[in-house]
């Protein structure tokens, strides 16, 4: 199962990283924000979320977390293609459109080589694994490259929901709270993402995994904090 895996993932297409800054800035506008009042809710300098926006770096997962959350959007948000609108319906939102006809099924199948791609700063890649984006859960394929974390010290980070992960292939060391795990192929994990935690590849190979995070979007980015801040 796992070699299946890895093989899919080397079909996928190329990173969209470069579109990521674009529609973090249309959505900061849509809503009336400026530049230096989201950088200062954020705690980040002006600067930083600038380069952001105009493709100039990448966020870190901590920051990316940060900026969604502040904006109101869903993780997998970011890979949809611009003007795409399709998204998988909450369980008890209405499945009709506003003229009173069925309303468009969200597509049921994503394809392993059109998936889309995100390469953050820290050395971690998501690729996005349903085929639109959906509002109640971020479902995704990530890699770990040697040496990368999910943030860039060695501070933990925490948020709204709840993570749930299944390792493929490499190794992973996952720390929650005062506690520390190594995670190998086959294994899995599950915990409250308001714990602080920090997510790296200890290994000298990538290091691949399934990871669904629910509930995130209901975060308040003031709560997305690092253990000792």
């Amino acid at each position: 199962m796992f070699g299946v895996a890895k093989q899919a993932s080397e079909g996928i297409k190329g990173d969209d990283s470069a579109q990521v800054g674009q529609r973090l800035r249309s959505a900061r506008e849509e809503q009336g924000l400026s530049l230096r009042e989201v950088a200062r809710r954020l705690d980040i300098s002006a600067s930083a979320l600038s380069q952001i926006e105009t493709g100039k770096s990448r966020p870190s997962v901590k920051t990316l977390y940060a900026i969604v959350s502040e904006l109101g959007l869903s993780m997998d948000e970011l890979f949809a293609e611009r003007g795409d609108e399709r998204a998988a319906p909450a369980p008890s939102a209405p499945s009709a459109a506003p003229n009173g006809a069925p309303a468009e099924a969200p597509p049921v199948v994503q394809r392993a080589d059109s998936r889309s791609s995100l390469e953050l700063d820290s050395g971690v890649t998501w690729d996005r694994l349903t085929a639109a984006h959906d509002t109640n859960v971020d479902f995704l394929f990530t890699t770990y490259a040697p040496g990368s974390s999910s943030s860039g010290s060695e501070k933990l980070v925490r948020h709204n929901g709840r993570e749930y992960g299944l390792i493929l292939s490499g190794e992973l060391e996952l720390s929650v709270g005062f506690e520390k795990y190594r995670l190998g192929p086959g294994d899995s994990c599950s915990f409250d993402s308001n714990e602080p935690h920090r997510l790296a590849n200890p290994g000298d190979e990538p290091t691949t995994a399934i990871w669904f995070v629910i509930g995130r979007r209901q975060s308040d980015p003031r709560q997305i904090s690092f253990d000792g801040d």
